[in-house]
């Protein structure tokens, strides 16, 4: 079975962001992302992934990283 796509609602909603928190990370961070038409699609594995590996950490330390 495939995964569904989801959007930028969905993926916000997963992630306890805004959805202008998703554009942002899009355009800034690299978010993986699709672009349908004039919509931007997720896939949940993918996104998952790219906030494990760090991708959506803020660009300061703060000093919690060692």
């Amino acid at each position: 079975m495939t995964e569904p796509w989801l959007s930028a609602d969905d993926i916000a909603a997963h992630l306890g962001v805004t959805k202008d928190t998703v554009y942002t990370w899009i355009a800034e961070k690299g978010m993986p992302a699709h672009k349908i038409g004039r919509l931007w699609k997720f896939q949940a594995t993918e996104v998952d992934g790219w906030v494990r590996g760090g991708g959506a950490s803020t660009s300061k330390s703060d000093g919690a990283k060692g």
